[in-house]
């Protein structure tokens, strides 16, 4: 840890970071976005406390830096999924204290002939290594202690704990982790890969918001990515280079 950056290097076979604009068919950026970056970081370690359907976070994982460490290569993948969502938190908590009864998710169709899967097409990037650097930013609201909590993420990563599996953009696609204790000591530079990436999703969460209410929908941010010698340099989110939903 230096200067209260963190900095982790995270791989896995499989990784898909879908660009906004094509949803349906899923296509990947060639790099990890910040929001990806972030989750994994909040599969480490997060903290919160709930108030009825509010979720009140102590603090967000603002994401500095991405070394991309293995040139981008996509790998085109077709998959069977499931119409249907898993209904609100608000239902599944009635399902888990037994108070409702559970109704399954039918993959051969829930809505008399109408079938309960489709076939889409994905195009995912394959065997991904990056290094990714990021810092503790307390909300305002709660006065906290921050070097115990980057004490508290240093000591999980170091073990390889986490409370969920980290993933690149889908559940499916799993990323494997290690603490970088010194990052200017690496032994992999990062590839030698200049590119402009343009318009690229920040994230979907307004990361100053003090608490997020069940069902709110998605704040989508963006800016404008660029690689310099497999190093994408990421704006704070008060940057105004972070393009917001009316110009915030």
């Amino acid at each position: 840890m230096a200067n209260g950056t963190h900095t982790l290097e995270v791989w896995g076979d499989l990784a898909c970071f879908t660009r906004p604009e094509m949803k349906v068919e899923r296509f990947s950026y060639p790099v990890i976005t910040p929001s990806a970056a972030r989750g994994i970081f909040d599969a480490i370690y997060w903290d919160a406390r709930r108030e009825g359907d509010r979720v009140r976070p102590y603090f967000f994982w603002q994401v500095t830096r991405i070394e991309v460490l293995e040139l981008p290569r996509f790998i085109a993948l077709r998959r069977n999924e499931v119409k249907d969502r898993v209904p609100g938190t608000a239902i599944l908590n009635k399902w888990m204290k037994g108070t409702a009864t559970p109704e399954p998710l039918w993959a051969d169709g829930s809505d008399g002939d109408q079938k309960g899967r489709t076939q889409r097409q994905t195009m995912a990037l394959k065997h991904v290594r990056y290094r990714l650097t990021a810092r503790i930013v307390p909300k305002s609201a709660f006065r906290t202690d921050q070097n115990a909590m980057n004490s508290q993420f240093q000591r999980r990563a170091r073990a390889g704990k986490c409370f969920q599996q980290p993933y690149f953009g889908c559940r499916e696609f799993p990323a494997f982790f290690e603490y970088v204790e010194d990052p200017g000591a690496a032994t992999q530079p990062p590839v030698a890969l200049d590119q402009h990436l343009g318009l690229m999703l920040y994230d979907i969460f307004d990361l100053n918001r003090e608490a997020v209410k069940d069902g709110d929908p998605s704040y989508i941010s963006l800016f404008d990515a660029t690689l310099h010698s497999g190093v994408l340099e990421v704006p704070p989110f008060d940057s105004p280079a972070v393009k917001k939903p009316g110009g915030a």
